[in-house]
């Protein structure tokens, strides 16, 4: 069975306990996804189920997503339109999950929390917040240059990057100021504190890659 689902990030909040412990936890709009490919050895040289996730308006899509989707208008000697899932609209994101038994799977079947309970134990991928260009100190946490003998325009600085003579360049790796975040992340180990079926919600302790409404994959943790 695929235990994975896509949702989106809602934000954070915390659970109190019997005994007056609180939790914080990440709230996940979790699914409902729908099956739109299912791939087999025989086809695509190995097992996956492709599900979809959130709605999209027709017009935002491209041709080739909507002939994937099953939304193209039938013409002569075609099939009548038929839309691949059960969704309301067409399927926004798209991904796939590896699996053994892919043909226990159908194109359109629904895939919702059910499949996960409290105390199981996943890992949540998701894209980490964008920073724009950082320095040493923020990027990577530098400790920056010292406070003392007058100076005052270096507390921030890399520092030396490389020796004036032998190797005479830069090493390739050396960690420098650029691009920070905006990267794709997975929270391993995450405990599922609580799941609102009739919602479609999933709350998972500590918290997950992303901003409030990003896009996230959870799977069946890789090392329960």
């Amino acid at each position: 069975m695929v235990k994975g689902l896509l949702g989106t990030k809602l934000g954070m909040s915390q659970i109190f306990d019997d005994s007056g412990n609180v939790t914080p936890v990440t709230i996940i709009q979790a699914g409902p996804c729908f099956v739109t490919q299912v791939k087999t050895k025989e086809t695509d040289g190995y097992e996956a189920v492709q599900v979809g996730y959130g709605e999209v308006k027709e017009k935002r899509l491209t041709q080739g997503q909507r002939g994937h989707l099953g939304l193209l208008k039938s013409g002569k000697n075609r099939p009548d339109r038929k839309k691949v899932s059960g969704a309301a609209r067409p399927l926004r994101y798209l991904r796939e999950f590896r699996t053994k038994n892919a043909r226990e799977y159908e194109v359109g079947q629904a895939i919702t929390v059910e499949q996960f309970q409290v105390g199981d134990h996943v890992d949540v991928t998701g894209k980490t917040k964008g920073r724009g260009f950082a320095g040493t100190v923020k990027r990577y946490g530098f400790a920056g240059g010292v406070k003392t003998h007058g100076q005052s325009d270096r507390w921030r600085a890399t520092g030396s990057i490389g020796a004036a003579s032998g190797t005479g360049h830069v090493f390739k790796g050396k960690r420098m100021p650029g691009h920070y975040g905006d990267e794709r992340y997975t929270a391993q180990n995450l405990e599922i504190v609580r799941v609102d079926v009739e919602k479609n919600l999933l709350a998972v302790k500590g918290a997950v890659p992303g901003a409030k409404g990003g896009l996230l994959i959870i799977r069946e943790a890789a090392k329960s």
